[in-house]
C-alpha cells in the first residue's frame, strides 16, 4: 500500500485500529445483544439449517410435505407484521453510524439466513475475513459457486476501501479464480488498500483454503458524493430523494468481471 494512503491511528490491544471502519466493525461485534437481536440470530440459524438440509435431500415425500406445511404456517405468522427498515446498513462500505450493526447484511449478517455468514476484522491495516460455505452455495461439484466468491470479495473490499477515509461504492470488481474453492471449509480472505486516484479507491484481495490460494480480486471503488448515500437510504425507505437528483441504481453503476485462471 502506498504510504500516502495508509490509514492513521494508534493500534489497540484488541487488534483493531482506530479508523472509522475498525470502529464500525468493533461496534457490530461487541454491541449489546438484546433479547430480540439474539432471537433474530437464532431464527436465522434455524433457517440456515433448513436450507442446508433441504439441498439435495433424500427425505421421503411425506417428510417433505409435512415440512412444507410447517414452513407455510410459519410464513403466515409474519404476514400481519410490517417489514420496516433493517438494523444499521446492509453494506460495510456505506455504514454511516459508528454504532451501525450489520445483522442483516447478505454476507456478514448473522440475522440474515442467506448470509453464510462471514466475519471481518481489521488487523495491521488489512481487513481479514473468515467464511465457510455450505451445500446451498455449490457450483462445480464440491466447490463454491463463483458468484458467491465474487460476492464475498465485494463485501471484503467494500470494508477495505473504507480505510481510505472517503468510502464509496463498487465501480469495478475483477475476480481471478486460481483454484477451486471448496465447500464446508474454513476460508480466509485478506483485503488491502492499494492506492487512491482522486475519487477512485483501488483495493486488492486474496482468498485461501488453508495455504492454497483459491482466488484473487481487484476492485475500484468510487468515493460517493455528499448526498448520494442519503438519497439511496431515502429511496429505500420510500421517501423523496434530494430535489433535482434522479434515483440511482443501487450498484452505483458497478461493473463486475470474472476471469478464469489461465
Amino acid at each position: 500500500m502506498n504510504e500516502e494512503t495508509a490509514p492513521t491511528g494508534a493500534s489497540r490491544s484488541d487488534g483493531l485500529g482506530s479508523d472509522p471502519i475498525s470502529d464500525r466493525l468493533r461496534a457490530a461485534m461487541t454491541a449489546d445483544r438484546t433479547p430480540r437481536r439474539a432471537d433474530l440470530r437464532r431464527l436465522a440459524d434455524a433457517a440456515r439449517s433448513i436450507i442446508e438440509r433441504l439441498v439435495a435431500t433424500d427425505a421421503p415425500d411425506a417428510v417433505i410435505a409435512a415440512v412444507t406445511a410447517d414452513l407455510e404456517a410459519a410464513a403466515k405468522r409474519f404476514a400481519g407484521h410490517r417489514q420496516g427498515s433493517l438494523y444499521g446498513f446492509a453494506e460495510t462500505a456505506n455504514a454511516g453510524d459508528l454504532g451501525a450493526m450489520f445483522d442483516h447484511s447478505p454476507f456478514i449478517g448473522s440475522a440474515n439466513p442467506l448470509a453464510p455468514p462471514m466475519t471481518l476484522e481489521v488487523v495491521d491495516g488489512q481487513v481479514l475475513a473468515q467464511v465457510r460455505f455450505g451445500s446451498a452455495y455449490e457450483g462445480p461439484p464440491g466447490c463454491v459457486h463463483g458468484g458467491y466468491v465474487a460476492g464475498v470479495f465485494d463485501e471484503l473490499l467494500g470494508a477495505t476501501q473504507s480505510l481510505s477515509g472517503a468510502p464509496g461504492m463498487t465501480g469495478t470488481l475483477s475476480v481471478r479464480y486460481e483454484n477451486p474453492t471448496p465447500l464446508h471449509t474454513d476460508l480466509r480472505l485478506e483485503g488491502e488498500l492499494d492506492h487512491i486516484e482522486r475519487r477512485k479507491i483501488f483495493v486488492v484481495g486474496r482468498m485461501f483454503a488453508g495455504d492454497r490460494l483459491t482466488a484473487t480480486a481487484e476492485g475500484i471503488f468510487i468515493s460517493m458524493k455528499p448526498n448520494q448515500f442519503v438519497d439511496l437510504v431515502a429511496t429505500r425507505d420510500g421517501r423523496s430523494v434530494t430535489a433535482g437528483d434522479e434515483a440511482r441504481d443501487c450498484s452505483g453503476g458497478a461493473a463486475t468481471t470474472a476471469r478464469s485462471a489461465g
